[in-house]
């Protein structure tokens, strides 16, 4: 079993909150914020207990109980706590993955993405620097969410033209627009 290694980036000028996660863990480094509506309990409960047992500090702000709860109150409180720093960065899980994917990408500074598949989700870090990561409970399985979850820790952020392409997004967030001339 592999490990992780944070580096927090900080005061990265076109980029805040950029991070990296490298393959060794130095323990107590790592937190992660888990958040959840109804939908997805079980899940939620199962990838916290999967992160603790890989030595990852989980911050639970979802819901424990089976009670309806709204995805976007979830997704607002992982993308929260990733941006203000409370969190190395966050899981966020619904039924589907898309809504609380959604709801998370309102909160300035974050780059969620809903992903079903280790492919995407690892290149959601090589290439686009996500913090958040969001899945859906009646999309993919536990072990298929696991598997979701190392590829995305276990990526590091390419950089280079992939930081361009970034920073054109946090441009884009501050804005509400783009310079043409950017192409």
């Amino acid at each position: 079993m592999r490990g992780i290694v944070l580096e927090w980036r900080k005061n990265v000028k076109e980029s805040e909150g950029a991070f990296r996660i490298k393959a060794e863990k130095k323990d107590g480094e790592m937190k992660i914020v888990i958040g959840n509506d109804h939908a997805a309990l079980e899940m939620k409960r199962e990838i916290a207990e999967y992160l603790k047992g890989k030595g990852i500090e989980v911050l639970n702000v979802g819901t424990d109980s089976p009670e309806r709860y709204p995805y976007p109150l979830a997704g607002y409180h992982v993308a929260k706590t990733v941006a203000e720093g409370g969190a190395d960065c966050g899981i966020a899980i619904c039924g589907t993955g898309i809504g609380i994917s959604l709801a998370a990408n309102k909160v300035p500074g974050i780059r969620a993405f809903a992903c079903s598949e280790p492919y995407s989700s690892e290149m959601a870090k090589r290439h686009n620097n996500a913090n958040v990561l969001c899945f859906g409970a009646r999309v993919v399985g536990t072990e298929l969410a696991k598997r979701i979850v190392d590829a995305w820790l276990n990526a590091e952020f390419e950089g280079g033209r992939h930081k361009e392409r970034v920073d054109m997004i946090t441009e884009l967030e501050r804005n509400g627009r783009l310079e043409e001339n950017r192409l």
